[in-house]
């Protein structure tokens, strides 16, 4: 073993001795991060290095609210304060808004991922998914099918 290596290792051991550092463990590990910028409208947004739990979380609750101070929550930890509103006066749709999302969740996660169009792809397939997929009180009002009988056979061809 070489030196360098040596002191790597009573490093380490070290390390695991004390009190373990996951402020300067995260600190380096974003220090290598790019962080990626979006435009629209006019603006530039500094998307975060990493998607934050607070997206993740509101994520799940906004799927189910109808309540847009929900979905401000949500953008906010993204985007800044009341892009939503600004968006909105900017005549953002649904589906753009959809699209805005798993661009930069894809991009958040893994830098250069997600295009535009393939982000519109994945939207446009989610969309599909959900309205194709019956909600559980449908299948089970829909009558199920009868098995059919097999005729027997002696196995021996004609």
């Amino acid at each position: 073993m070489t030196e360098t290596a040596l002191d790597e290792v009573e490093q380490d051991l070290e390390q695991a001795a004390g009190a373990a550092d996951f402020d300067a463990f995260f600190a380096e590990e974003s220090a290598t991060r790019v962080a990626q910028t979006i435009s629209l409208y006019g603006t530039t947004y500094q998307l975060p290095d990493s998607l934050p739990l607070m997206f993740t979380l509101q994520m799940e609750r906004v799927q189910n609210s109808s309540n847009p101070d929900d979905v401000r929550k949500m953008l906010a930890t993204l985007y800044g304060v009341d892009v939503l509103t600004t968006w909105a006066e900017h005549g953002m749709t649904d589906r753009q808004l959809g699209v805005v999302l798993i661009y930069s969740a894809g991009n958040i996660r893994t830098p250069g991922s997600v295009t535009m169009p393939r982000a519109a792809e994945l939207y446009a397939e989610q969309e599909a998914g959900k309205a194709t997929a019956p909600n559980r009180a449908a299948r089970r009002a829909k009558p199920k099918k009868k098995a059919q009988k097999k005729a027997q056979t002696s196995g021996v061809r004609s």
